[in-house]
């Protein structure tokens, strides 16, 4: 008896580790309705911003994992996936969703990804760059992106290569909040919160966004 506890214990640990697929239903709008019609699934599961709809927040909510998606956008656009996001709103009619992004932009064409290598794709944005080197395919092709915390580190990988990494616990992230956007706001990325997908008014796809919590 005491085996077979063992072996179930064990197998129910491995079935939550394994990575979970998120789809359009796994998100509400920033009031906790259903998404808008500017966001379509399409045939194969891709998840289409294809007119103003507002941002999508996760119901459910994360610490430490590991998350991977595929995206593209069209020329000239600009959108990101965040994590660790909370609302720091006055109101529930007036939310006010932040936390940290992994910048998903067209480096040639959009003005913000030329306001500092914060500000261009796979960067924690606004506050630590990506590197010049980073592998990024052009506006319409699709990039692999992957995100992975674990215990306040952060990685921000693009195309199977590392762009930018961070310690959330250091003396040094302080510092980079504190010359951030985000420097005025207690309690930003707190170490955990949900997921943000970002209607920043431009054309966007995701397709096959994983989360593993580790």
């Amino acid at each position: 008896m005491k085996y077979t506890f063992t072996l179930l214990a064990l197998a129910t640990t491995l079935r939550a580790a394994d990575p979970v697929a998120l789809t359009l239903a796994d998100f509400t709008d920033t009031k906790g309705a259903k998404p808008a019609a500017g966001w379509v699934t399409e045939a194969d599961g891709t998840i289409h911003r294809t007119e103003k709809a507002g941002d999508l927040i996760s119901a459910k909510a994360y610490a430490n994992f590991e998350l991977e998606w595929e995206w593209k956008v069209a020329e000239g656009a600009n959108s990101g996936l965040k994590y660790w996001v909370n609302n720091f709103g006055k109101s529930a009619e007036k939310p006010n969703w932040l936390g940290i992004e992994y910048q998903m932009i067209d480096d040639d064409r959009h003005a913000d990804a030329h306001k500092g290598d914060n500000h261009n794709t796979a960067s924690i944005y606004d506050i630590k760059g990506a590197s010049p080197e980073k592998a990024v395919k052009k506006a319409g092709e699709w990039n692999t992106s992957k995100v992975v915390i674990k215990d306040g580190k952060i990685q921000h990988i693009l195309n199977g290569k590392l762009a930018v990494e961070a310690d959330a616990t250091s003396p040094e992230w302080k510092e980079l909040i504190g010359k951030s956007k985000f420097s005025k706001q207690e309690g930003f990325a707190p170490g955990n919160g949900h997921l943000l997908l970002q209607d920043h008014g431009d054309e966007v796809w995701f397709k096959n966004i994983r989360i593993k919590e580790l």
